[in-house]
């Protein structure tokens, strides 16, 4: 395995390529994000340790966005069978792969826990799902302190997090280096990631105004129920064409293995796509 080093403009490069992508196959890309963001749900429903589990669950989420999208740009449809593909490939990734979501559940629990230092644990709360964000509660500042701690906690977070998943289903690098080797690829590529962040802040915001011009004029015809429905369907389609962006930034960071293992199946490499390296 190798590190490689990308221009700052790849980054818009792989903003480009998961929306093409995804709107390859907008309805089986959306179903499969729809079933994950359900079964870590569902998971979360759990008596005690439920958000626990959900947050474990997210590495292999993503890895199962990843292995879509590959599939989908090497012409293939991507079936329900990828959501289990963490834990299907061997005891060891199996193991290798719940060990990553364990330290994903400690760290954000973690950030959680400093946060409630702050503010008694009010931003928990209401960020896990306990306590509804009201106006008096967003303009509490022990509540916003503790957000923006949170936030520029995460970010550390996210980086060592982001290519892990890949590496262990890919190159089989244990948890702890797969970790390692996320963040220093994360900031040997600063400018291409940050130049991503940027491209997607842009999708967002211009979906965002698009949807508000066309939700106003809907409740201005009495539509408000149309409304509502297309303001969570956007948002579930521009998070699922962010998921399906993440393969490439992985792709174009990391050189495959040179001899894969003849037991990997056809998911087991990501697929090639057109960008720089």
């Amino acid at each position: 395995m190798k590190l490689n080093i990308v221009p700052a403009r790849t980054g818009m490069t792989w903003v480009q390529l998961g929306i093409r992508s995804f709107w390859r196959q907008p309805m089986a890309l959306a179903a499969l994000f729809f079933m994950t963001m359900a079964a870590m749900s569902l998971a979360s429903l759990v008596p005690l340790v439920g958000p626990a589990i959900a947050l474990a669950l997210l590495p292999s989420a993503t890895l199962a966005m990843m292995v879509a999208a590959a599939e989908t740009t090497m012409g293939r449809f991507p079936t329900p069978a990828v959501l289990l593909v963490a834990f299907r490939t061997g005891q060891q990734r199996l193991r290798d792969m719940l060990t990553l979501g364990a330290l994903y559940a400690v760290g954000f629990l973690s950030i959680m826990g400093l946060s409630a230092l702050i503010d008694g644990g009010l931003f928990a709360s209401v960020y896990l799902g306990g306590t509804p964000l009201k106006r008096e509660v967003a303009e509490n500042g022990a509540f916003q302190a503790a957000m923006w701690l949170s936030m520029l906690l995460y970010l550390p977070l996210s980086l060592t997090f982001w290519h892990a998943p890949g590496l262990v289903h890919w190159h089989g690098i244990p948890p702890v280096k797969a970790l390692f080797f996320s963040l220093v690829a994360c900031v040997r590529n600063f400018g291409a990631f940050l130049v991503f962040g940027l491209g997607w802040m842009g999708v967002f915001l211009m979906a965002g105004v698009a949807v508000a011009l066309a939700s106003g004029l809907m409740l201005a015809l009495g539509l408000g129920s149309a409304a509502s429905g297309i303001m969570v369907g956007t948002a579930m389609v521009l998070a699922a064409m962010f998921f399906t962006s993440i393969v490439f930034t992985f792709r174009d960071c990391f050189q495959p293995p040179a001899k894969p293992s003849s037991e990997e199946s056809h998911d087991e490499q990501p697929a090639p796509a057109p960008g720089p390296h």
